[in-house]
């Protein structure tokens, strides 16, 4: 089995695959304090709590935004695996043409997200990703990224507007039923999730009047994926964990199928 994982500023999400079959997925969040034991030790605990054990895993493939914790989860993937990691790098093999300017900028996360997109709802398309900061990516009819933006993640957003202010209560996360809100609570949802509702369409708008693809496809994923798009008349398609699947893919288009048997460290 493979275990693929997706280091993001605020969670590790991992998932084990059996070929192409999810077979469990976990999320934990990222600590750059943690050492290579404490998140083995966790890992481990998630694995024996379904059911599975570390020796299934025979390939390990990782796309991190944070490189400060690489070097730690490499090391855990080595103790508590047995396996040597591979990264997405610049350079790897990926399927897509990146038409990026300089394509060593572009995160690894926004390739996976395109390698997926394109291979599991077709081209053209757009995905959305709601992580900590919110990231567009284009790809066109013939597979190719074009590029895309990012925004300020609805998260961040929140704290930003509460922290900036020193009367704004927390609030939660729950769209009013109508924008013109009567409380303060209210007020602030209606503002924030209204507001980004309104972004999203606008700029899947111009993303599809610039690709020339009124039509192309758009596939959110991330943690607010489900609540932006309970009022985005513009999502097509919610999947939560195109990253993680899109790793696998790139994972299986750099696999050497002679190294099966000398996969596992010794």
């Amino acid at each position: 089995m493979i275990l693929v994982m997706d280091i993001g500023n605020t969670n590790i999400k991992t998932a084990l695959f059996s070929g192409a079959e999810l077979v469990q997925s976990w999320r934990i969040a990222t600590n750059l304090s943690s050492t290579s034991d404490e998140y083995g030790i966790i890992m481990e605990g998630m694995f024996q709590h379904t059911g599975h054990q570390t020796s299934v895993v025979e390939g390990i493939m990782i796309s991190s935004v944070v490189p400060t914790v690489n070097f730690t989860i490499e090391h855990m993937c080595r103790d508590f695996f047995g396996v040597e990691p591979a990264f997405v790098v610049p350079g790897i093999k990926t399927g897509i043409n990146i038409l990026y300017e300089n394509p060593r900028e572009l995160g690894s996360d926004r390739i996976c997200n395109a390698v997926a997109a394109s291979a599991l709802y077709g081209s053209p398309c757009i995905y959305i990703d709601f992580g900590s900061a919110t990231s567009f990516g284009a790809i066109s009819r013939r597979g190719d990224f074009l590029g895309g933006c990012i925004c300020t993640g609805v998260r961040l957003s929140q704290e930003a507007v509460v922290k900036g202010t020193s009367k704004l209560p927390h609030f939660e996360m729950v769209i009013p039923d109508k924008i013109i809100a009567r409380t303060t609570i209210t007020n602030l949802q209606s503002g924030l999730l209204y507001g980004y509702v309104g972004q999203v369409n606008y700029i899947v708008a111009q993303m599809r009047e610039e690709m020339g693809e009124p039509y192309a496809k758009v596939v959110a994923t991330g943690g607010f994926a489900h609540l932006i798009a309970q009022r985005s008349e513009v999502i097509d398609h919610i999947d939560g964990l195109l990253t993680l699947k899109g790793i696998r893919m790139v994972y299986e288009k750099n696999r050497d199928p002679h190294a099966q048997e000398t996969t596992r460290a010794v």
